[in-house]
């Protein structure tokens, strides 16, 4: 399991028995608002269990199972990818592996049934008939085929037994039907045959600067054949700290599906290795990388001695025993996370899953709070508005450290929001004084979308972005205001429907008002304006204006306003008055020259 699992308690009746399994499982509790105990509570179950779901946490509610079928079922897709679901009886008499049967359900419904001295009802085949899961082989060893792994226990529990080359990793009926290969060697298996592979192999890599990812993976698919060891017997791909941001070496280990770890020069320079080189000492600060890293990783011996090509070197270590738990230090991660305004339902399964992998959260107070109890017991960094440059900077400097950073963002993060300034600071000339350190700058950075500000209040609205649409932010702190001023200008003259991002300020008052006049040059008085206040919060408020009639003292920062084109309207229909800006297909239609090719949106 990737993530911790998470104990539900939806009542006081069950509480007591889902305090017992955290307790077990060292794992946080929630309970429902107002009917619990608990420190971290939620106000819905059905939306809390699927955002819990979505972020990938293995999720054990004491309720009915029918409670939580209902709240993942939107989501489910993948059997191999979903997270465990457990349901466990008020009494605590009866576990219920639901989902995650491929990803330690059943081991974990056992663990839990131990705990309360109850019955684990499991379901699955292979689990009920074989007491073994075949596509989930011990820790430490790698499935090479896993599609195979569906016919092989067909087999078995057809009555079949198996053949066992290897140490044995599960106890099986004998018989000829399929064979199970537990190999360290390359070997093709089949829908008879299942190659499973000990992680006992250490890789160590070098390269020079932007060295190519093909030459590097050469050279390591060279050194595993000529020491007879499978790709999948690699626990992991290590090398120096100072290569952490190397396509290469992260490409490496994206194909190998391994974990990519680094040491220091000093770590690296105190292990004792047959070929140390004076130039890498020179360069680098340390007379061995690829030899060095692999043993270091591992502590074995090393199998196979470095392996040059012409801008990379390889070589492998082994460990008596399979690798399971990896030295060094991981390359730091900033997930630049857009939560959109801020309601739960709105927030995607991706950004959900990277708060709930992070190692700590960065972000204004706000923001953060906004997550509720995905975000509880989480280390958190909180920074006042204005505070920006220095919120991106520490998320940054904290990733260079190896940890896993969720900088959070409303709205999407890529529209007046965070993701502009981290890469601003990563593109900071090293020399100047305010450049990030050597660290920070090797971090990996993903970036996810969020629904922003202007599409939450299109939505609300109705469609008024149905045609060409701009988005201007109203600041004048880091744009001059000639500049906002001549762009006011060009989307009026341009009819464009424009979005007013930062309207006002307690300080910044005139700027709406200016707005509001220039395209009152351009366009009726009468065009709509929509206020869309608090979007997604319980105190959401949305309201219509003539543009003429809009008045500055009732918007505030957290107000969008959205200004129709010439042609927006309102329409009345059951649920009060929408707004639209038509595209032009009743103007195509009359003229009878709409084609579905020319209209169909990418």
């Amino acid at each position: 399991m990737a993530l911790t699992p998470v104990v539900l308690a939806l009542n006081a009746a069950g509480e007591p028995v889902a305090r017992r399994i955290a307790d077990a499982l060292d794992c946080p509790l929630h309970g429902r608002e107002g009917r619990t105990d608990a420190a971290i509570t939620f106000p819905n179950a059905l939306d809390h269990a699927r955002n819990l779901f979505a972020a990938g946490h293995p999720v054990v509610g004491v309720c009915a199972a029918g409670i939580l079928i209902r709240a993942v079922a939107p989501l489910l897709s993948d059997k191999t990818r979903e997270p465990p679901v457990i349901s466990v009886s008020d009494d605590g008499a009866v576990v219920v592996p639901l989902l995650g049967g491929h990803r330690g359900a059943n081991r974990l419904a056992r663990t839990i049934a131990e705990v309360l001295g109850a019955t684990a009802a499991v379901t699955t085949a292979g689990d009920v008939a074989l007491n073994v899961a075949l596509d989930e082989p011990p820790a430490g060893y790698r499935l090479a085929n896993p599609e195979d792994a569906k016919p092989v226990m067909a087999a078995l529990l057809s009555g079949g037994g198996a053949t066992v080359t290897g140490e044995p990793l599960f106890d099986l009926p004998q018989g000829n039907a399929v064979e199970i290969v537990v190999t360290e060697a390359p070997a093709t298996g089949g829908p008879t045959r299942l190659v499973y592979h000990p992680q006992r192999h250490t890789l160590g890599v070098g390269c020079a600067r932007d060295a190519d990812p093909t030459e590097l993976w050469d050279n390591v698919l060279q050194v595993m054949a000529d020491a007879g060891v499978a790709p999948g017997a690699i626990a992991s791909v290590n090398t120096l700290d100072l290569k952490l941001d190397e396509p290469a070496m992260n490409a490496l280990a994206a194909r190998l599906g391994c974990p990519l770890r680094a040491f220091t020069a000093a770590e690296l320079a105190a292990i004792e290795v047959p070929n140390p080189s004076d130039v890498v000492l020179s360069e680098v600060g340390t007379p061995s990388v690829a030899e060095a890293s692999a043993l270091a990783a591992c502590g074995g011996a090393l199998i196979a001695p470095k392996r040059k090509s012409a801008n990379t070197t390889a070589a492998l270590a082994r460990a008596d025993v399979p690798v399971t738990g990896h030295k060094g230090r991981a390359r730091g991660r900033v997930s630049i996370v857009s939560i959109g305004p801020g309601q739960a339902t709105w927030r995607t399964p991706e950004a959900s899953r990277l708060i709930a992998e992070a190692d700590e959260l960065v972000g204004y107070s706000l923001y953060i709070d906004l997550l509720g109890p995905i975000a509880a017991g989480k280390p958190r960094a909180d920074f006042p508005l204005g505070g920006e440059e220095a919120r991106c900077r520490h998320a940054l400097e904290r990733a260079g450290q190896g940890h896993n950073v969720a900088l959070v963002c409303s709205g999407d993060a890529g529209i007046y929001a965070m993701g502009a300034l981290v890469f601003e600071l990563m593109a900071r000339d090293p020399a100047d004084p305010s450049a990030l350190t050597d660290p920070a700058r090797r971090v990996e950075i993903v970036c996810t979308p969020g629904v922003s500000a202007l599409q939450a209040a299109a939505a609300r609205a109705g469609a008024p972005l149905g045609h060409d649409f701009c988005a201007i932010s109203l600041s004048d702190l880091l744009t001059p205001r000639e500049d906002i001023v001549k762009r006011l200008k060009a989307a009026a003259q341009g009819d464009f429907v424009i979005a007013f991002y930062n309207p006002v300020s307690r300080r910044r008052r005139t700027l709406l008002a200016e707005a509001r006049d220039i395209l009152l040059g351009h366009r009726p008085a009468d065009t709509p304006v929509l206020l869309a206040s608090s979007l997604g919060r319980p105190e959401e408020h949305i309201r219509y204006r003539r543009l003429a009639d809009l008045e500055v003292d009732e918007v505030d920062m957290l107000t969008v306003v959205l200004v129709g084109s010439s042609h927006s309207r309102l329409v009345k229909t059951g649920d009060g008055m929408r707004m639209f800006t038509p595209r032009g297909y009743a103007r195509k239609m009359a003229g009878g020259d709409l084609t579905p090719s020319e209209e169909t949106t990418p």
